[in-house]
């Protein structure tokens, strides 16, 4: 059961992923594969690489009141970008614009998985 929540969740991660490239113009991802292993690599990088980021920027993370979480969000986007072939984000703006898109999409999507029980 719980391998298959994390299952949906990286479908409807990678369908988030797939809408947003469809949206923003400098967002692309050439293939629905891609954007599975976009959405897998999104959570390892967050899971991995994002508590070592947060910490070693605390001090900036605290005199920005938080917001410097939105840079960090976009350096993951940025990072996936440069791991995943088919994957492209142009730009820190960019990957900071489809970070809080992608936020925004999962939490309505796996809103509605919850709802699903």
């Amino acid at each position: 059961k719980k391998h298959m929540k994390l299952i949906l969740r990286i479908l409807l991660s990678a369908l988030a992923v797939v809408v947003l490239s469809k949206v923003l113009p400098n967002v692309s991802v050439d293939s629905y594969v891609t954007a599975i292993i976009v959405a897998v690599v999104l959570s390892l990088l967050n899971f991995i690489v994002k508590p070592i980021l947060v910490i070693l920027t605390l001090p900036v993370t605290i005199l920005t009141f938080g917001l410097f979480l939105l840079v960090i969000n976009a350096l993951i986007i940025l990072l996936a970008d440069h791991f995943v072939d088919g994957f492209a984000v142009n730009g820190l703006g960019w990957a900071l614009l489809f970070s809080l898109l992608l936020s925004f999409l999962q939490s309505i999507l796996f809103s509605l998985l919850k709802e699903g029980k």
